[in-house]
């Protein structure tokens, strides 16, 4: 099970979550800045993600999930997430 962002992190995009992700899994990082400026909020790559829980509590808006802890509300950050790692890829 990987963690998504959700969205309390639109238009934040704190990143102390990338600070502490020991796989990288979390972009557009600030030294992507063109991707970083364009984006509203920040994304885990669910194919990277290692399932660590490091990332979520130290994030200052309370974005991030697990996948099966997602609130209904916000379960849709699962495919958006997906979606943007995917489009990056080329795929």
């Amino acid at each position: 099970m990987t963690y998504i962002i959700a969205e309390p992190c639109i238009n934040v995009k704190d990143t102390a979550c990338v600070d502490v992700c020991p796989v990288d899994c979390i972009h557009p990082t600030k030294n992507e800045a063109e991707e970083f400026a364009k984006e509203n909020k920040l994304y885990i790559d669910p194919e990277e993600c290692i399932d660590c829980g490091a990332c979520e509590p130290v994030c200052p808006v309370e974005a991030i999930f697990e996948e099966a802890a997602a609130p209904d509300k916000w379960k849709h950050f699962i495919k958006i997430d997906a979606d943007w790692f995917k489009a990056r890829k080329g795929g």
